[in-house]
């Protein structure tokens, strides 16, 4: 290796260290509010989002040592399941801290390390650990526990040696890695503020009526030009659904989508272990794995049909997917028809509570009969391929982003060991591309 590095243990690394604290304070005896940072947060709390982490009212005493101050780390020592196994870590960024209102500190499955900044960079001590978790080592580590899934920190700290190179190349590893976790968290930003985009317009063409609204009221409708302005009616008229624009049908699901279930082939364990690819496998809610081979080439919707059918707000589980895929037995493939294009079919979906659709008292399902019953306003075809063309550039850019975001996490999974072994150099990659 071209710089010299040299190994310590982790707990020589750290100058404070210790649990977080749920609390049981009480406002009335002059505790103070804290933030509270659980284990399950963690995922978010690390791209910004803090708006999952509860408040919480402590006594001064129990968390003055444990409020949280930019790069430290959190470990997440109880509170894991088989396929997420407790030691998951988080670095408190500056940037995290600030979108708090008040202090921060961390829940009592959690513990917070605070490193020697003479010895080590804190954001290099994150990335290690996170590379240790991703390799599973740190799995070696849990044990069960009245229940529980916990964390033996304290051995973990003692035996865990942490390659160290000088601070420079530390500080430049860290860099490398932060950069592109930037660029997929800026990806995700940029997404949502898209797809927020494209409901809001769906509110008020097809929720709201604003257009219908407006020219009943002799206004213009307000961001349309002329001629979008014209597809729309001037007057409602009633229907089973209530008043709906004139010359619209008071529909059902079933009347535009396409279903392609009869396509789909599911596959055991021991099948995709022997079938390994580069083609995701979907489940009802989410990618389960990646074979060799692929059922589906496009854009479509993937709705939960059992399990995992039904969010906390009565919502379905959706996917949005394009590209080459393969999918199980428990989502629905479903591509919009009669004009609808199969991102309106998304967008409304997001906006339906399908709960009286859901049967199964054990295992929900949403069976093909119940979804093709969920009801659908269908506008006018002139509406509906306005409707298209103009969120079409937002959705294009989504998938964009989201393949970008793919291609970002590969290179960084593929850095990352590379960086902390010192195969490559950070500060000489660094230089090149400057």
């Amino acid at each position: 290796m071209a710089i010299e590095w040299r190994a310590e243990l982790l707990r020589d690394l750290i100058v404070t260290t210790k649990d977080g604290d749920w609390g049981k304070g009480d406002p009335e005896c002059g505790h103070s509010a804290y933030n509270v940072i659980r284990g399950t947060d963690f995922a978010k709390v690390r791209f910004g989002d803090v708006s999952c982490v509860p408040l919480r009212y402590l006594p001064e005493k129990t968390v003055a040592r444990r409020t949280l101050e930019p790069n430290d780390i959190l470990i997440e020592t109880a509170g894991g399941t088989k396929d997420r196994p407790t030691g998951r870590t988080l670095l408190v960024t500056q940037h995290i801290l600030e979108r708090f209102s008040g202090p921060v500190t961390c829940a009592s499955f959690a513990r917070f390390l605070r490193i020697n900044t003479a010895k080590a960079d804190p954001a290099f001590v994150f990335w290690y650990l996170q590379y240790l978790y991703e390799k599973g080592e740190m799995s070696q580590h849990q044990v069960q526990h009245t229940g529980v899934a916990r964390f033996q920190y304290t051995r973990f700290a003692e035996t865990q040696n942490i390659p160290l190179p000088p601070l420079p190349e530390q500080k430049a590893i860290a860099r490398i890695l932060g950069a592109l976790d930037d660029k997929i968290e800026l990806n995700r930003r940029m997404n949502a503020t898209l797809e927020a985009m494209a409901r809001a317009l769906f509110q008020s063409w097809f929720v709201d009526f604003d257009p219908v609204r407006a020219k009943q009221e002799g206004r213009a409708p307000a961001g349309l030009d002329e001629a979008t302005a014209a597809l729309f009616p001037d007057q409602f008229q009633d229907s089973e659904l209530g008043p709906i624009p004139q010359g619209w049908t008071a529909a059902k699901l079933g009347q535009v989508i396409n279903i392609f279930d009869s396509k789909r082939v599911p596959l055991s364990v021991r099948e995709r272990e022997k079938r390994r690819g580069v083609y995701p496998y979907h489940g009802a809610a989410s990618v389960m794995d990646y074979i060799d081979d692929y059922l589906f080439d496009g854009i479509y919707v993937l709705m939960g049909e059992d399990g995992s059918v039904v969010n906390k707000d009565g919502t379905p589980v959706l996917q949005y997917v394009w590209g080459k895929f393969w999918v199980n037995n428990h989502a629905h493939v479903l591509t919009g028809k009669e004009g609808i294009c199969t991102e309106h079919i998304i967008l409304h979906l997001k906006g339906c509570n399908i709960t009286p659709f859901v049967n199964g008292a054990v295992q929900p399902k949403l069976n093909q009969g119940n979804m093709n019953r969920i009801d659908f306003v269908l506008p006018s075809s002139p509406v509906s391929k306005a409707f298209g063309e103009a969120i079409a550039p937002l959705f294009a850019r989504i998938r964009a982003n989201v393949d970008e975001s793919r291609t970002l996490a590969t290179l960084r999974d593929t850095l990352l060991p590379k960086l902390l072994s010192g195969e490559i150099s950070a500060i000489n990659k660094e230089r090149i591309a400057g």
